[in-house]
């Protein structure tokens, strides 16, 4: 069991900063429609803001991995979060539509510093027996916070377009507090020496990272999560249009499907990953998600009832659900002592992803509806080819626990 005192503690204040920061993004995806149009914006600007924190979240992640290898994962967190409070306040105060671009490139900057490294953290202070059961709830924390923020965030735009802003950024500054006061750090000095003197022999820049992501051992498993996050962000891009289209659901419907779904999601990462990655394996979750996530995806085409809808919702959530902590826990137990920089590059080609997928998804949807559900069961489907390996980059770390020199 995962010492109560030592990792226990750390690991939920992981987890409730993890969460603060979805909820922060998903209680303004509700508001962000009426708040563009203070600004007079178009739909385009709008596309183009959530792209603004696509890019440095694409070129930060892993510099900022990296960097919690060198110099500690609490530094890190803590940086990251202090950046997604000042974006969330500048988006809120905005007076001008520069504003509220500078507002979103400083967001991604703090996701791509708090992300790889809380991640990284998890792996720091869990054991190989102990981390599937860590990532599982991180990512629990992640798709709750996105699950439920909208709906926060509904509400208190009731009383003021801008609250919901404000409210995010009193969120992240709290967590960053916290993590001030009580998160200690989880790397020892000398693992930050080592990993400084291993990595100061080459400046490293966004393309070099990329270059040095060929050699890795866990270079199969950030292709897949460059293609599963390419093939469902774009039906993610397409959900409630295609429902509306097709069907001629009303928001509150859609919302339905999603949230139901994303629950359920959220109670199999939390309830039951830990117990089927220790019976089956990451490698064995992660090919049983894809086949039944793509069956799935595809079935999403055929129900004509709402409950039909819902069931298949469901079935879909919960599949995909099983991905992210199955792929966390492979790629943390393939990184060795670049648990940062592992974290880190993922990020970087997710992002890549979420950027190259919603145009591909609109120029699918003109020409049939139907074709982004079709492209991404093909391409999951496709990604079953991959040689996942199994064997670590080193062996050298010992057993994980909360280090005393924290100030280090």
């Amino acid at each position: 069991m995962i010492n109560l005192y030592h990792q226990n503690i750390p690991l939920i204040i992981l987890i409730v900063n993890m969460f603060i920061a979805q909820l922060g993004v998903g209680l303004v995806i509700p508001v962000l429609p009426k708040y563009m149009q203070l600004f007079n914006a178009s739909g385009a600007v709008l596309g183009y803001l959530v792209s603004a924190m696509g890019l440095t979240l694409f070129l930060f992640s892993p510099l900022a991995g990296e960097l919690s290898d060198r110099y500690g994962r609490k530094i890190v967190i803590i940086f990251g979060l202090c950046m997604f409070c000042l974006s969330q306040y500048l988006f809120g105060a905005a007076e001008a539509l520069w504003v509220l671009y500078l507002s979103r490139l400083i967001g991604g900057i703090g996701i791509a510093f708090t992300s790889p490294a809380i991640t990284a953290y998890v792996a720091d202070i869990t054991t190989e027996a102990e981390r599937g059961k860590g990532m599982s709830w991180l990512s629990a924390a992640m798709a709750l916070g996105i699950v439920i923020g909208p709906g926060i965030g509904g509400f208190l735009a009731e009383y003021d377009l801008r609250l919901p802003f404000y409210f995010a950024a009193a969120a992240s500054g709290l967590a960053m507090i916290a993590s001030v006061l009580i998160l200690p750090e989880s790397l020892s000095l000398e693992k930050k020496l080592a990993a400084r003197q291993q990595q100061n022999a080459h400046s490293r820049n966004i393309f070099r990272h990329f270059s040095l992501s060929l050699t890795t051992p866990y270079l199969s498993l950030l292709l897949l999560s460059f293609i599963l996050a390419f093939a469902l962000v774009k039906v993610e891009v397409v959900f409630g249009l295609y429902l509306d289209v097709k069907y001629g659901y009303t928001p509150q419907k859609i919302a339905i499907l999603y949230t139901v779904g994303a629950l359920a999601g959220v109670m199999i990462q939390a309830l039951l990953m830990d117990r089927l990655l220790r019976r089956f394996g990451e490698k064995i979750i992660i090919q049983i998600s894809l086949i039944f996530s793509t069956v799935s995806l595809l079935l999403l085409l055929v129900p004509d009832t709402f409950l039909g809808q819902l069931a298949i919702c469901i079935f879909f959530f919960s599949f995909t659900a099983m991905l992210r902590p199955a792929f966390t826990t492979l790629l943390s137990k393939l990184a060795g002592s670049e648990q940062g920089l592992a974290s880190g590059l993922s990020n970087a080609y997710t992002s890549l992803a979420i950027i190259l997928g919603p145009p591909v998804a609109g120029l699918l949807f003109d020409i049939h509806n139907n074709l982004p559900y079709i492209c991404g069961a093909i391409i999951m489907m496709a990604s079953l080819a991959i040689p996942l390996k199994e064997e670590p980059l080193n062996q050298s770390l010992p057993t994980p626990a909360i280090q005393s020199d924290a100030q280090n």
